[in-house]
């Protein structure tokens, strides 16, 4: 805690703040970059080839959840929400999870 403390009074005293600002948002957007880049690598180890086999429309679907998905995220990383705009990317995403699960177990029923 004392580190944590002598780095604060040295960002104060130096009027830092505004870099410090900077480099939170920098670090919150390498974030966001670093899951799509891991959800892409497992997307194209795992599922790609078993994606190309199904329906084209369930290809749209799982996509577009996909993709809508990450806008949402982007969109909590980018801003602070609180209230509506909260409960809007939770309904959002669990939107997106169901179609996407709901797709891929379609798929995977045998019937």
């Amino acid at each position: 805690m004392v580190i944590i403390g002598l780095i604060a009074a040295v960002i104060v005293v130096l009027d830092q703040e505004r870099s410090l600002t900077t480099a939170s948002t920098l670090v919150r957007f390498g974030f966001y970059i670093a899951i799509a880049f891991a959800a892409y690598l497992m997307w194209r180890d795992f599922g790609k080839r078993e994606i190309e086999l199904w329906p084209r429309r369930q290809q749209i679907v799982f996509y577009g959840a996909v993709g809508l998905a990450l806008v949402d995220l982007g969109w909590y990383f980018a801003t602070p929400l609180s209230g509506r705009d909260l409960l809007v990317f939770f309904l959002v995403l669990a939107a997106c999870v169901y179609a996407c699960v709901r797709t891929w177990r379609d798929q995977h029923r045998y019937t």
